[in-house]
């Protein structure tokens, strides 16, 4: 299994595979064909339906210039590699001189048809929670500790920086009123969440309001196509953050704490992006919120002591009570459902901390089982509802 550190990308948003791995893409094939001095992109699939709202087009046309580009939106060939998948053909004064398909996999990653260049290295021995969780039994290690032992060495100085700009997220997102850019006008939420909290302190529902208003927060930025960290990715962006500020906020972490709370958050990410998909194209916004909800549930077990057993069991519970979410962006825009999903799914996180806590001694369900699962649910999902934009709230909105 590789680097947790490769699950978290500083970048801006407003999505990991529509925008950052588009971008990237078309940063490689500029490098490729340096030679051409025009390229036609041709986007299917997702990429296809989508593409506008996600801004793919200009995420692409700017790392492509100064060179001219021409998009094109492909809604009729069927993807049969990956949803996300995009041709470059490189032209030299009307001439083809090279072509590349890209697929966008997921948190802004991307995989090159014919390259092998790029492959990071296999740094854990282990492929999943069970393996992990024996062990660390064996060896009488945490899941920090068992991260500590496998991890590259400068692994916490980057999760540092990661929480730096997770928090910079929460204050550009609390800071800004008005309306998010885009067509649809939705209202930013978040400075007012968190204001009627501070002014409120008797409120029942405060500590509520207050995780709310951090995960709006950063998905409102996200949206706005700020500066965000994929969790694991740019839609589901909000989650984690929200429960490591609350918790920061209402425990008063150290930075160390936040640190081994992000390493084990990452590592739940890597074991369901290695065995399934963190794609919202691929397998539904229950592969994005989903795990984000279980990284976020992990965290908060982290950051309470809790065993390894408890830790799986927040992040289990998290990951399948999220099976099923389907991916409808109205106008394929980063907006409806998704803004609010960050909000629910992370006071679900903690609720998963909550009950695994309390309900250890009855759980059936493995997190490896969970995360098999939700890749199958995935797979059968109607294609519809996979971040096409076609079924659910994006065909009915008006």
């Amino acid at each position: 299994m590789k680097s947790i550190c490769e699950i978290y990308k500083i970048g801006n948003g407003p999505s990991s595979s529509h925008t950052m791995g588009p971008q990237k893409a078309a940063l490689f094939v500029k490098n490729k064909f340096m030679g051409a001095d025009e390229f036609k992109v041709i986007l299917y699939g997702s990429l296809a339906f989508t593409g506008k709202g996600h801004l793919t087009d200009i995420a692409i046309s700017r790392a492509l210039e100064p060179l001219k580009s021409t998009i094109i939106y492909d809604t009729v060939t069927p993807c049969t590699i990956h949803p996300n998948t995009m041709d470059f053909i490189a032209y030299k004064e009307g001439k083809i001189v090279g072509n590349q398909r890209v697929y966008s996999i997921g948190g802004g990653e991307i995989r090159i048809e014919g390259e092998i260049q790029n492959i990071t290295p296999e740094i854990y021995p282990h492929n999943s929670f069970g393996e992990i969780a024996e062990y660390c039994k064996k060896n009488d290690l945490t899941l920090p500790k068992y991260i500590e032992k496998f991890e590259k060495p400068d692994y916490k100085k980057y999760l540092s920086e990661v929480w730096d700009a997770m928090e910079a997220a929460i204050r550009e997102g609390l800071s800004k009123s008005g309306d998010l850019p885009g067509p649809l006008k939705i209202r930013r939420n978040a400075r007012n969440l968190y204001y009627k909290r501070i002014l409120n302190e008797a409120a029942e529902i405060t500590e509520d309001r207050l995780v709310c208003a951090y995960a709006y927060a950063v998905a409102e930025t996200n949206a706005s196509s700020g500066t965000i960290v994929t969790a694991p990715t740019c839609g589901s962006s909000g989650v984690l953050p929200a429960v490591l500020k609350y918790s920061k906020t209402r425990n008063h972490l150290t930075k160390k704490e936040i640190i081994d709370a992000l390493a084990v958050a990452g590592l739940i990410g890597t074991i369901i992006k290695t065995n399934a998909s963190i794609s919202g194209a691929d397998c539904g916004c229950q592969a994005e919120i989903g795990s984000a909800c279980a990284m976020a549930a992990a965290a908060a077990a982290t950051i309470e002591n809790l065993g390894i057993d408890q830790t799986e069991y927040a992040a289990e519970i998290a990951l399948e009570h999220h099976l099923g979410l389907t991916c409808d962006p109205v106008m394929g825009i980063v907006q409806i459902p998704c803004i609010e999903r960050n909000a629910v799914a992370a006071m679900r996180a903690i609720n998963a901390k909550i009950l695994a806590s309390l309900l250890i001694g009855s759980r059936k369900i493995s997190l490896d089982m969970v995360i098999k699962t939700m890749y199958e649910t995935g797979k059968d999902i109607n294609i519809g509802y996979r971040e096409t934009g076609n079924s659910g709230l994006a065909k009915l909105y008006k």
